[in-house]
């Protein structure tokens, strides 16, 4: 595999996809293979709908000088993705983290696209494939590149820094996700310092989060800049932090006031700010660009619907992110409060543990009605006049069919598997 000549067809490309439904004229298809297709027999699709090159691991579906044969396609993907980093040699800033990846991804893009030609991930395309495809629609013009990377299982954070090698890092925290991979909270954290380790060995600074104490510890002995709330010491310190729902802020004598709901969301905005900042961007320039920002594809969404005010925030869950998202929400002014909760997958054989956690925690909340759905909230079932449990997402549309919900405030989470969002057709 000649990774030089494949990166100089892929500069004569002006894209790159791994979906034929994606096809842009002049774009490189890379055919990679899934658990349950073969996208080489795709290849002849991608060059009819205007690809350029195709790159496959199956000579079977060879077709012309068109076709690049090679021996496995995911790897030459990600060969290519850190080829064209090294040739590109922009300042990458990587993040990664078990709650907040996206939401503080897209406050550093916007933050840092009022002084920079940024590129940042797109969506959620942060893992082995995902990371190269980033990388790969970097270009000459782009100034500063961010990359999220995403982990279910450990040395998963080593291999994306490696193909990245980032300059600049950030871990928004180490919280209870995907604890079936990882074996438990501790291999959660070993997992995600993956990033530290590789900035400390090529010198790269990290961006320390002084409200962490495993970040403050961990850092030691990185080169680091600090933010915090009510941190003198911080490189970024902001005060005066409210959320009622919305997040307000105040940073070096400007009041910012964003759409994000939860005050964990502070966190996110002093990232994007601290992020800024380092990169000279200024201030006033970085208030509009976090008050211009409103989270969307079910993240902390504020809905209104009827006489009802709905946080939407069914993107995903797990034990950290819901105990977070539960705390906000019952320190809001609301004289009727709702809450709809969906099952947290991947937790493996805490998951009994967690959920059961999260419903003894609300017991003594009585002026707020509880609604779990799904099979694993179902099983740890407790009888309280404010709680209902319903197995399944059909049980549960059911009784929102035969019942009112009027002027209330309500909060609906759970992992993505539970599409919680359906219930917005039924309130």
């Amino acid at each position: 595999m000649d990774i030089n000549y494949i990166h100089s067809l892929f500069l004569k490309c002006k894209s790159v996809s791994i979906d034929t439904r994606k096809i842009e004229s002049n774009s490189l298809f890379v055919a990679i293979r899934g658990e349950r297709f073969d996208a080489n027999t795709f290849a002849k699709e991608a060059l009819e709908k205007g690809a350029s090159y195709v790159i496959i691991d199956n000579k079977a579906y060879f077709i012309d000088q068109r076709t690049i044969l090679v021996e496995d396609s995911l790897v030459a993907l990600q060969a290519l993705a850190k080829y064209h980093r090294e040739y590109l040699k922009l300042p990458i800033i990587a993040l990664t983290g078990s709650n907040g990846k996206t939401t503080t991804k897209e406050l550093i893009n916007v933050v840092l696209s009022k002084k920079y030609k940024t590129k940042a991930t797109v969506g959620n395309l942060n893992n082995h494939i995902g990371v190269p495809l980033t990388l790969l629609s970097f270009t000459s013009e782009t100034e500063i590149g961010i990359v999220e990377m995403g982990a279910n299982h450990k040395k998963e954070i080593e291999f994306l820094c490696a193909l990245a090698q980032p300059d600049y890092g950030y871990i928004t925290n180490f919280g209870k996700a995907h604890l079936e991979g990882f074996g438990g909270v501790e291999g959660v954290i070993s997992a995600k310092s993956e990033m530290y380790q590789y900035l400390s060995e090529n010198d790269k600074l990290a961006f320390i989060n002084l409200e962490d104490p495993i970040q403050v510890e961990k850092a030691k002995t990185l080169k680091s800049y600090s933010f915090g709330i009510n941190k003198e010491n911080a490189n970024v310190n902001i005060t005066g932090v409210k959320a009622n729902p919305f997040v307000v802020i105040q940073y070096s004598g400007l009041t910012i006031q964003s759409h994000l709901i939860g005050l964990y969301n502070a966190n996110n905005i002093n990232a994007a700010l601290a992020i800024g900042k380092y990169f000279g961007v200024d201030d006033t320039a970085a208030k509009d660009a976090l008050e211009g920002y409103v989270p969307e594809n079910n993240r902390s969404q504020l809905l209104s619907k009827g006489t009802n005010q709905i946080i939407l925030d069914a993107y995903n869950a797990n034990p950290s992110s819901m105990a977070v998202a539960i705390e906000n929400f019952i320190q809001l002014e609301s004289p009727s409060k709702i809450m709809i909760l969906g099952d947290m997958f991947e937790l493996g054989q805490e998951s009994q543990q967690e959920h059961q956690a999260i419903v003894t925690t609300l017991l003594k909340e009585q002026n707020v009605q509880s609604y779990f759905v799904g099979s694993l909230f179902y099983s740890n079932r407790i009888e309280a006049g404010h709680f209902h449990f319903y197995e399944t997402f059909d049980a549960f549309s059911s009784h929102l069919k035969e019942i009112k919900i009027e002027n209330s405030t309500l909060l609906i989470k759970g992992s993505r598997g539970m599409a919680l969002e359906r219930t917005l057709d039924f309130i």
